[in-house]
């Protein structure tokens, strides 16, 4: 295992407190990047490779730049952490653990691009969380390091924080700028892009919590220290969330080096109560699955691209073979339906016809026609949306027929589940 990096104060009584981020060379990063100039610190995230961490792997710095840096209007910081994707807790463990991580990250980040405000837009359900987040922003005001003159430099600062109502849709990036504006979670249709017309109509660069917490780290530590740490393009240290059917779930830090196999056997103690590895969705429940012979891939972007699936937020869902992949599809379809915002009909009508379809093969009442009826359905969801929400609903179908149709068959022909475990006694898998 790698030595921690990001968060290496969890073990510490009160890591979330400004005397530990202090003991621990806190805000040195945001001194050192008030001395340079806005355009070097943009070069420098852009040579660390850094990628965002939400999901999509963008690279960062190649996002702020794009940002309008001509136009008279204010620009904004807009940290996404409305934490949400089933099997994904780390931003949950940075914000509740090194909160002062993540604002020296919001402050540095600002410079960058010019902004003075910063919006922390935070998952509905982390209320305990935001408490800790408020305590720390105080902290940070009372000594010096965020509001007017930041440390004698003449660079104001502030930093917010809103709480959400507990849409998975908000993290989209446009749904949570209409989020913050007041209006309903909702995409909108790109372009305009956010870095151009954002937050208030104005160029806006929205991060993931992780993202900006490498920020500090690259400017304290340097480009070459980052992209040390991880293969090519994929550098720096990586929070990974295992969650499911394992002996010792949690987050765990590596580099991107690391492969999923040793993700689940060597970080996560292996399959809970001596099972079978059956499947694993390696990037949150969005992505394809993974089967036991495809694990010795590297959990980098690159790596899981090439293996046919997808890094995504890095949330692991580790499955054992007591597990019906019908019933795990259903899961999964019960919790997008329910997060739908309902703008794209694809995505508000298609959701709760696959769950009903799902639900009526579960229960042994399905035909054979049924399965293809959901892959026609499916099919008709994924890239046909306003936002990425239609593929992310459309996957565990896809992505179930087509690694375990033989389960979808065998609950059509035999009316049941075939699988180790009753069904009835089954217990969901993912962390929501």
């Amino acid at each position: 295992m790698s030595d921690p990096v990001l968060i290496p104060y969890v073990k510490e009584p009160n890591s979330f407190t400004l005397d530990v981020y202090l003991k621990h060379q806190g805000y040195e990063a945001l001194r050192k990047a008030l001395g340079m100039k806005p355009e070097e610190i943009i070069d420098a995230v852009k040579a660390s490779g850094l990628r965002g961490r939400g999901g999509a792997g963008f690279p960062t710095g190649m996002k702020w730049q794009f940002v309008d840096k001509k136009t008279p209007k204010p620009r904004y910081i807009c940290c996404n952490a409305d934490e949400s994707e089933p099997g994904t807790f780390k931003d949950h463990l940075l914000m509740e653990r090194n909160p002062h991580l993540l604002i020296e990250g919001c402050a540095i980040s600002c410079y960058a691009i010019g902004s003075k405000v910063a919006y922390i837009y935070i998952r509905g359900e982390f209320l305990h969380v935001q408490h800790i987040l408020e305590a720390a922003i105080a902290e940070a005001y009372k000594a010096g390091y965020l509001g007017k003159n930041i440390l004698g430099t003449g660079f104001d600062c502030d930093v917010y924080m809103h709480r959400g109502a507990g849409a998975y849709e908000a993290g989209e990036e446009t749904a949570l700028i209409e989020s913050l504006e007041g209006k309903r979670a909702q995409p909108r249709i790109k372009p305009p892009f956010p870095a151009a017309e954002g937050l208030y109509g104005c160029p806006t660069a929205v991060n993931n919590v992780e993202t900006l917490c490498n920020v500090p780290p690259i400017i304290s530590r340097g480009v070459e220290w980052f992209t040390s740490l991880g293969p090519e393009k994929n550098g720096g240290p990586k929070l990974f969330c295992v969650s499911g059917h394992v002996a010792r779930p949690g987050v765990y830090e590596a580099t991107m080096n690391v492969t999923v196999r040793q993700l689940i056997y060597d970080y996560a103690g292996g399959i809970a109560n001596g099972r079978k590895l059956k499947a694993v969705i390696p990037g949150g429940s969005s992505v394809p699955v993974l089967l036991p012979d495809q694990i010795d891939v590297v959990a980098s972007f690159d790596g899981l691209a090439k293996a046919g699936t997808l890094l995504g937020s890095a949330g692991m869902i580790v499955m054992d073979d007591t597990t019906c992949m019908v019933w795990a599809a259903k899961n999964l379809l019960h919790f997008y339906r329910h997060e739908s915002c309902g703008k794209c009909t694809p995505c508000r009508e298609g959701g709760n016809w696959l769950l009903q379809m799902l639900d009526k093969i579960d229960r042994g009442d399905g035909t054979m026609r049924d399965i293809d009826l959901l892959m026609s359905v499916a099919d008709n969801i994924a890239g046909k949306t306003l936002c990425a929400f239609g593929d992310a609903a459309a996957t565990p179908v896809l992505t179930t027929i087509k690694q375990f149709r033989h389960e979808y068959e065998a609950h059509v022909e035999q009316g049941r589940c075939t699988c180790p475990a009753d069904w009835r006694a089954r217990q969901p898998v993912a962390a929501h």
